[in-house]
């Protein structure tokens, strides 16, 4: 079986010993790294090993945040620290569910947590499309997941840019920041992307339309978009585009008078003043639809438009031609994992505080749903952490057990 072991980032090994506490945690992304932090500073003297598929920790801080953002995936460098210490140990290269049971996890270890996150792109649920693309049978060429770019933009082992055809003209369906992630990466120089290490092969497919125009669909009013306005600033500096929308979208609103929410405003300043500073010359545009909902995909073998309808029952419907579409809808559990959530849900879980038995929790995006940011995820796995070690104190599972030298491969 294909298995890395890594007790430091340095990759020295380490002889694991009987510790009072021993902790299993499936999953290395920042849920999974922060629970390991937090019930380290609880047990000091505990064993705890991360397990993760991958060969190289980090999951969604690595493989899932746009490689410009430096300052978020600089989180890592704390997580290098937590392997540095000694006490917690990544091991690589292996896949609970397929190279090891939850269950033999459970016999070696006191607690087991469930970090493994969402990873599959959310499919629109209309005609000619099925997200993660390239597409087979009845479905069109030329539709692609969010999660699937941006892995692949990242290097993700699992990712190939083979059959990757974005064309000239791109929609994008959501309007979150993963959305905007997305144009930003669509609107960059191939020399930027290959300075934020984007492999070669990813770099030929983004850049060999070129993209000379993208369409960001939503169908909530400006005001209810789900984008941070800091990201709208962002793109503020990208240069040679311009930036568009319907002026009478620009005030639109979805809710009662009265029922404004925080950042509203400036969600929406910043989208007015993205557009008043942009470049005025057609050289690239950007156009911004809020308020609409896609209702079809055509073309004959692979994407030609995407038919949208208003929110407002009184605009007609409308078709925006397209070489490629890009959902960023959000994400769910993949339907071939072998971990998933619900197997091991019971009438004794209490997904409140990530109990889904005694002494198994989950942790993140699989405990909560696909919402939140790395903090977060920081945030949700210290309330896991403290419901451990409350269940612990009170006698819910025992010390003692083998931990990593009780499992057999």
């Amino acid at each position: 079986m294909p298995r890395s072991e890594i007790s430091a980032v340095t990759g020295v090994s380490v002889v694991p010993t009987r510790a009072a506490h021993s902790v299993a945690i499936v999953g290395s992304g920042p849920a999974g790294c922060y629970v390991a932090h937090f019930l380290r500073k609880h047990w000091p003297a505990s064993e705890i090993v991360i397990f993760d598929r991958l060969d190289l920790p980090y999951g969604l801080v690595r493989y899932g945040v746009a490689p410009d953002h430096v300052g978020t995936k600089a989180v890592t460098r704390q997580f290098d620290r937590l392997f540095e210490q000694g006490g917690v140990r990544f091991l690589g290269g292996t896949e609970i569910g397929r190279h090891l049971s939850v269950d033999q996890l459970r016999a070696a270890f006191s607690v087991v947590v469930l970090a493994t996150g969402l990873s599959a792109d959310r499919a629109l649920d209309i005609p000619g499309s099925v997200a993660n693309g390239p597409l087979v049978g009845t479905a069109l060429a030329g539709v692609y997941g969010s999660g699937r770019l941006t892995r692949l933009i990242n290097g993700h082992p699992d990712e190939s840019a083979a059959g990757v055809v974005l064309g000239s003209r791109v929609a994008i369906v959501g309007q979150g920041n993963v959305a905007i992630d997305l144009v930003r990466m669509l609107l960059m120089s191939a020399d930027d992307l290959r300075g934020h290490g984007v492999p070669d092969d990813v770099v030929n497919a983004i850049t060999a339309g070129p993209v000379r125009h993208i369409d960001v669909i939503g169908r909530s009013s400006l005001p209810r978009a789900k984008f941070d306005s800091a990201m709208i600033r962002e793109l503020e500096k990208i240069t040679s585009v311009r930036f568009l929308a319907d002026p009478g979208e620009l005030d639109g609103v979805d809710s009662e008078p009265g029922d404004a929410a925080p950042g509203d405003a400036a969600k929406r300043d910043a989208i007015v003043s993205l557009i008043e500073q942009s470049d005025q010359a057609d050289v690239r545009t950007v156009r911004f639809h809020f308020g609409w909902v896609p209702e079809g995909i055509d073309g004959v073998d692979s994407v030609a438009g995407v038919m949208l309808r208003s929110t407002d029952v009184s605009r007609p419907k409308v078709r925006l031609a397209a070489d490629s579409v890009l959902t960023a809808i959000g994400f769910l559990e993949s339907a071939d994992a072998p971990l998933r959530r619900q197997a091991h849900e019971s009438h004794d879980s209490n997904l409140e505080i990530g109990r889904l038995g005694a002494g198994l929790y989950c942790v993140g995006w699989l405990r909560r749903g696909p919402q939140g940011t790395i903090p977060a995820n920081r945030t949700d796995a210290k309330m896991v952490a403290d419901a451990i070690v409350v269940a612990a104190d009170t006698g819910e599972f025992a010390p003692g057990k083998p931990g990593f030298v009780g499992l057999k491969f």
